[in-house]
């Protein structure tokens, strides 16, 4: 199931495209802030992105730039009341793919987010390629050229995460937060061991490495 994160001020409206993205057939997530969002997209994998663009601290100009630094292909559409010229050029500058002003229509809106997500590719397939090694999300199986990498679900979890945000660095908390139950007894170097495992069985992919951040956690470097 596609998911898809919404950041509205309105709770209302946030409330309200959430259930109807629901309905859908899609998975929605609401904030009602970019800092609530930036959160969010740390803590979950996300298809596409819904956002405002007149927001608290943060609007959604700065939201979008900050994503796009993060992650260049995921959707964003922008929904908002400003019908004027020169917030549509900005948004499209910043990063934005589509352009919605309220009031929305909700079975538009369904169909823009149908069209985004094929226009991705990521209605056929969820998948990080790098080179020669391919993750694919909804198959849960990692294969280095020809050969599948026998990887455990947290194992997949923790690399697909690092291979979502290439250069951004995790820390050992976030990870352990993210993959780990709340009432784990383990503690973050757990997340060594796994890390440690994870450059064993993928020591023959030239094509990215697992750095060490010292003092902080993990970052996936492309090569």
């Amino acid at each position: 199931m596609f998911q898809i994160l919404v950041v509205e001020d309105d709770r209302d409206l946030c409330r309200t495209v959430c259930q109807f993205l629901n309905n859908g057939g899609y998975e929605a997530t609401g904030c009602l802030d970019a800092d609530t969002a930036y959160d969010a997209l740390y803590e979950k994998t996300f298809d596409l992105i819904i956002s405002d663009i007149m927001m608290p601290r943060v609007d959604g100009f700065e939201f979008v730039r900050t994503v796009r630094t993060l992650n260049q292909d995921i959707p964003i559409l922008f929904m908002t009341a400003r019908d004027d010229f020169a917030a549509k050029q900005r948004g499209y500058r910043v990063g934005i793919d589509d352009y919605m002003v309220k009031p929305i229509d909700l079975d538009e809106l369904l169909l823009r987010v149908g069209a985004l997500l094929r226009r991705a590719g990521i209605a056929a397939s969820r998948k990080i390629t790098v080179g020669d090694f391919t993750m694919d999300m909804d198959e849960r199986t990692a294969t280095l050229g020809d050969e599948e990498i026998p990887l455990t679900a947290r194992e997949f979890s923790l690399l697909y995460k690092l291979l979502s945000y290439p250069k951004k660095t995790f820390t050992r908390t976030q990870l352990m937060d993210e993959f780990w139950d709340a009432d784990t007894s383990s503690g973050p170097r757990t997340v060594d061991v796994y890390m440690t495992k994870l450059r064993s069985k993928l020591s023959a992919c030239t094509s990215f490495e697992i750095v060490t951040v010292h003092g902080l956690g993990y970052k996936a470097v492309l090569k």
